[in-house]
């Protein structure tokens, strides 16, 4: 079979000047097969974007949607990070992580919607994230709940700080969350020690589903990898792009 096909896209990297983070932050847009400036797109939003591109293959993933399966054709904007500063941008108590929200609301958007032709209804935009990243997803959702309501967590960092601010909310009925973890996640090192990632989530998804989050829980045989995640992007994408 012939996959040239799928690497017929267009992937632009750009840099905007955050004054915010006091930094220049490199993206990485997709433009999907077909792309045309006077039609208008849903777009996603990646954390960590040089490894959604280079490791999750996120645009050969979601091209050969769009080619093979009719996927509606969407933009997606990976934002990249410095690891040596991630952890305090992506995690709730981290030093930058109120910057960084503030960097993804107020400039990443309007500069995005000043240059591509993205929908800007909050049901036209989804933020993903693995890991941290999903974890800085989710809580994008809640502090901006009138731009984002649709997240994709694969295998989200969720620990108590997170459960607390879910436990702060009335009602979380308006909350779209695709949350994958993978079985094998029981034993997690990360910057801030060893979690059972498995268990997180699981009590995470009781406090999400107690305020009525529109939840699409999956629990499958996976490790805290992108050779798990990269494989589980199509579902997570048809989920809501199909």
């Amino acid at each position: 079979m012939d996959d040239s096909r799928y690497y017929k896209r267009t992937i632009v990297k750009e840099e905007i000047t955050s004054s915010i983070l006091g930094e220049i932050r490199t993206l990485r847009i997709y433009l999907p097969p077909g792309y045309n400036e006077l039609l208008s797109y849903p777009v996603v939003y990646c954390q960590d974007g040089e490894q959604f591109f280079n490791f999750g293959r996120i645009a050969t993933t979601l091209t050969r949607c769009i080619l093979d399966d009719g996927l509606e054709p969407a933009i997606v904007v990976g934002v990249d990070v410095n690891t040596a500063t991630r952890t305090s941008e992506y995690a709730p108590e981290g030093e930058r992580h109120d910057a960084y929200c503030r960097f993804f609301a107020e400039e990443l958007l309007p500069y995005v919607e000043s240059r591509y032709p993205v929908r800007n209804d909050r049901t036209e935009r989804i933020v993903a994230g693995d890991s941290l990243g999903g974890t800085v997803s989710l809580h994008l959702a809640l502090d901006y709940p009138s731009l984002f309501c649709r997240v994709i967590s694969l295998s989200g960092a969720f620990f108590d700080i997170t459960r607390e601010r879910l436990k702060a909310e009335d009602d979380l009925s308006w909350l779209e969350l695709y949350m994958l973890i993978g079985l094998d996640e029981t034993d997690v090192k990360t910057e801030r020690g060893t979690f059972d990632f498995v268990r997180e989530n699981r009590l995470t998804k009781q406090f999400l589903e107690d305020k009525n989050t529109a939840l699409h829980y999956i629990e499958k045989p996976g490790k805290h990898l992108w050779g798990f995640w990269q494989g589980e992007l199509d579902a997570a994408l048809h989920y809501f792009l199909g």
